[in-house]
Order: C-alpha cells, then sequence, then structure tokens
C-alpha cells in the first residue's frame, strides 16, 4: 500500500495530483454547467475564482500532508509539501500578474 511507502518522488507525485483532483472535484460541485474548458478560462482570469478555487483545491494535498505526517513518512511528506508551496507560489502569482 502507498502509505507504508517513503520516499520523496511518491510525495512529488501525489503532490501533484491532489490539487488536479481537488479541482476536478471543485469543477463537479459548483461549475456543473461550463464545460471543463470555459471553467479553466474563467479559473484563469477572475481573481476570486483563482484565490477560492485554488486554495480549496490545495486543501487535498493538506489532507494528503495530514496522512502522511501522522505516519511518519517524512520523505513523502516533504515531497507533498515541495509541491504544495510550488502551487501555492504559482496561484499567488497568477493573481497578481492577472
Amino acid at each position: 500500500m502507498f502509505l507504508t511507502k517513503n520516499n520523496l518522488r511518491l510525495g512529488l507525485i501525489l503532490g501533484l495530483l491532489g490539487p488536479l483532483i481537488g479541482l476536478l472535484v471543485i469543477y463537479r460541485v459548483s461549475f456543473p454547467s461550463l464545460s471543463f474548458r470555459e471553467f479553466l478560462d474563467y479559473f484563469m482570469h477572475d481573481n476570486k475564482v483563482i484565490t477560492h478555487v485554488g486554495t480549496l483545491s490545495l486543501l487535498s494535498n493538506a489532507l494528503l500532508f495530514a496522512i502522511y505526517v501522522h505516519f511518519d513518512k517524512s520523505e513523502t511528506f516533504k515531497g507533498i509539501f515541495i509541491v504544495t508551496l510550488f502551487y501555492g507560489v504559482s496561484i499567488l502569482l497568477l493573481k497578481l500578474f492577472n
């Protein structure tokens, strides 16, 4: 099971997938009337939506991070944390330069 593994690569992969899955869940729940392409366009060009949706999608990484901290898998949660920082800075840059 992947909860027993403790390596940086797994953390990086989980950290990349977590917010994408979170973004898909937010799209299906909050914006079902838009196509996914329209949703992404709306997400990228509306500052309020970038902040709200970006933050909510990063909550999936917070959940993953908490799980791996609980199981004391330090290399894996380091990878998740690194990618979360990358996503957070990217969202901040989108908000500032949009």
